[in-house]
This record gives C-alpha cells, structure tokens and sequence, in this order.
C-alpha cells in the first residue's frame, strides 16, 4: 500500500541507477533524432506531437523503473537537463562533436531551380516549397539564388540579385497531415 509520508520521499532504486538509466535513454533517443534527420526537427504537426508524447511516455519507465519518488523525479530532471547542457557546450566548442551531432544542411535550390534529388531525398513536397518561399517574400522560385534546409529543419533562402534584401530569420518547414514524417 502507498504511504505518502515515506513512499513519496524515499529512492524506489538507488539513485545512481536512475542517473545511468537516464542518460541511456538520452543517447538512444538523441541518436534517433539524428538518423531521422532534419524532417523531425522542423515546425511539429499534430501527429508529430502525438507520437513525441507517445514515445515520452513510453521511455518515462525505462528511466524511472519502479521509482516514483519526487527525489527520483528530481534525479532524472537534473540529470536531462545536466547532459542536455553538457552536449550542448560540446557542441559549440568542439566541430567533430557538432558534425557527430547535427544532420548538414541540404541545398534544396539552386540559381532558380528546385534540387529534384535533395527533395526526394528530404521529404519535402510542392507546398512544403511554395510556403517556404512565401515566408520569405517570395513568389517564385526564379526568385531564388539559393534555398537550403537547415540542420535545424528551417528553410533559408537567399534570393538572386537586385532581389530584396532579406534577413534570415528562423522559417520552419511546414508539413501536411499526410506527410508528418512518421
């Protein structure tokens, strides 16, 4: 039977474990973020926020095992976000690490023209396309010097000369229901 006046406060395992089981997880799921490259990164459809909190709650008790104390959730909070700061940090210092890490960007476009192959092989559709121009002030791919997908799953584009001057800013791709990327 759960008694509150212990069982919230007392370590179900010991809390080296939940630190171990914590950051296995981490790397499993940070290495399945990085094999499904950039689509998984971009702007989140409805889907794509079902299936992250599914595969959330499906982790949760590979981390907590039969803990359900607050001092364990503690354990793996601090935990997530000490590992999360650390690869962050080793990212920016270290190149290899950012390469290990970030999927590269794509160039998706070139002098005026769509890369058909760099599309085929990102995912990316029609509309996909069309609303990343129109984020940038765009009508027309004739428009465009160069257009890449980002390692963050945004779209940049520099348009040709005698365009407008644009400052990139952070444009998401955007998916349809039908093409979430799952």
């Amino acid at each position: 039977m759960f008694d509150p006046a212990s069982d919230l406060w007392r370590f179900g395992v010991p809390p080296l474990e939940l630190v171990v089981r914590s950051l296995v997880v981490y790397a499993i799921f940070l290495a399945a973020l990085r094999l499904s490259g950039k689509r998984e990164l971009g702007q989140f459809t409805l889907f794509d926020l079902a299936a992250i909190l599914l595969a959330a709650n499906a982790l949760q008790p590979a981390m907590t095992g039969p803990d359900a104390s607050l001092p364990g959730a503690l354990t793996i909070i601090l935990t997530l976000f000490g590992v999360n700061h650390v690869v962050a940090g080793a990212r920016r210092r270290f190149p290899a690490f950012r390469r290990l890490i970030d999927v590269p960007p794509t160039t998706i476009a070139l002098d005026g023209a769509w890369l058909r192959p760099a599309l085929e092989h990102e995912g990316l559709d029609d509309e996909d396309l069309q609303a990343a121009l129109r984020e940038h002030g765009l009508e027309s791919i004739s428009e465009v010097r160069l257009a890449t997908l980002e390692h963050d799953g945004s779209v940049s584009v520099v348009p040709r000369e005698g365009g407008a001057v644009h400052i990139r800013q952070r444009h998401r791709r955007y998916r349809t229901p039908g093409n979430s990327g799952l």
